[in-house]
């Protein structure tokens, strides 16, 4: 009979399952089951042996798409290839395909967590929202449409910022399964950061420095907080490398911090001298960490424990969470009445300072020891930057001198802003300033 979708829509089921056949067509019919499923169906021989092969399901698939992959079922016999076999060893692979969640597992597991110190920032991202939107999809499956789409949503809750940051993970987890040769390309290119970026060129002042400092200590923000924010002011070193630091980086003694090169951004172990304001940050740091230790092990009625970092959660074992360092700097810089509830700022002023992140501290030190005549090199030195061009190949210079000098000057021109008080040393030498750069 020839096969319409008139004559498919007259098929009724009966009690046995039974075939129709399109006229013209070899090989090619329609199978009805007793349940009344319509599928459409190819019979062929291959090396001799009789094989039948599903093509689909009928309405979900035309009478026409049947049709047309008859004929390419057809034509892939003729050449010598089993369609049946192909078509399960597709359905077989479709099944077995990484779903995204599959993909950020795998991601995690094998590329961020070995590599990259922001890791658990990748992972925050991808969970709150990539996870609950694409998780039981096929990796394969998703579009660069299905992108955008992500990207947009973020950036209409009002965190334009934040999808840049999304769109920056999610490039780097499909580049991740293009070079594991679970996708074949990756479904990001072309695409372009939702918002634009500013690059950040906040210096404060020394009248904001002293106001910074006077006004962490009037917030009720936690003083391992506050130790944490001024500790960077005073060294000029990295947020995340300041609050993840382990108590063993610390030779007080030789008046040495070396963060380990499994810590530092550029992977190079840099040693930070450290100047008498940081020593004494760091020695009422570890005083208030060791009283923090021993409420808590009275409050649990367990027997308390050394502190293992400098500046230790109130909430786990681990070191203090880089969002709570901001968190806690915006807040402060608040007025009363526009903090939120939660939080433990209760009635006290603001500090008086907008648009302050905790960058910014690391930036003021920087421009704070050019200002003082510390050559530019010195200071790229103390902020463990990775020089470029032939020279830095050959020079081994460790700079171990210099960069203390650099941050003691520094830390005696913040005493001088705090107390108005001039200190002797808080000059570098201009002679001196040149014979080091």
């Amino acid at each position: 009979m020839k096969l319409t979708d008139r004559t498919l829509k007259a098929l009724k089921p009966k009690a046995e399952r039974y075939e129709k056949w399109d006229e013209g067509r070899a090989g090619f019919g329609v199978r009805v089951s007793p349940a009344g499923r319509k599928s459409f169906i190819f019979m062929y021989r291959f090396e001799g042996r009789p094989r039948r092969m599903t093509l689909g399901t009928y309405p979900a698939m035309s009478l026409a798409t049947a049709r047309t992959k008859h004929a390419q079922a057809q034509e892939a016999v003729e050449k010598g290839i089993d369609p049946g076999a192909v078509h399960v060893e597709t359905r077989r692979a479709e099944r077995q395909a990484e779903t995204v969640a599959d993909l950020i597992e795998e991601y995690l597991s094998k590329w961020a967590r070995p590599n990259k110190r922001s890791a658990a920032e990748d992972e925050r991202i991808l969970r709150k929202d990539v996870l609950p939107q694409w998780g039981k999809k096929k990796a394969k499956d998703i579009r660069r449409r299905d992108v955008i789409l992500l990207l947009d949503d973020i950036v209409e809750r009002g965190a334009p910022i934040g999808a840049n940051r999304t769109l920056g993970v999610i490039r780097r987890m499909f580049n991740f399964a293009v070079s594991r040769d679970i996708l074949d390309a990756t479904p990001v290119a072309m695409v372009k950061a939702p918002a634009k970026e500013h690059q950040r060129d906040r210096v404060l002042t020394a009248a904001e420095i002293k106001m910074l400092w006077k006004g962490l200590d009037r917030t009720v923000i936690s003083p391992i907080v506050t130790a944490a924010l001024k500790l960077q002011l005073v060294t000029a070193q990295r947020k995340g490398e300041i609050i993840g630091a382990a108590l063993s980086e610390f030779d007080l003694e030789n008046e040495i911090w070396t963060i380990p090169a499994e810590r530092s951004k550029n992977g190079i172990a840099h040693e930070v001298p450290l100047s008498p304001l940081a020593l004494d940050l760091i020695r009422h740091t570890l005083q208030i960490a060791q009283e923090n230790a021993e409420r808590r092990a009275k409050r649990h009625n367990i027997p308390p424990r050394d502190p293992k970092w400098l500046f230790p959660s109130p909430r786990g074992d681990g070191p203090v969470k880089p969002q709570a360092i901001n968190g806690a700097l915006y807040r402060a810089c608040m007025a009363p009445e526009d903090r939120p509830e939660t939080g433990n700022l209760g009635g006290r002023p603001a500090i008086g300072l907008t648009d302050v992140v905790p960058h910014d501290l690391r930036r003021t030190a920087a421009s704070g020891m050019t200002a003082l005549g510390i050559p530019r090199l010195v200071v790229s030195k103390v902020l463990n930057h990775v020089e470029r061009g032939v020279t830095a190949i050959y020079d081994r210079h460790t700079y171990d001198a210099e960069k203390r000098h650099a941050l003691e000057a520094w830390a005696a021109h913040l005493e001088t802003i705090l107390t108005g008080k001039p200190k002797a040393d808080n000059v570098v030498p201009l002679a001196k300033a040149a014979e080091t750069a």
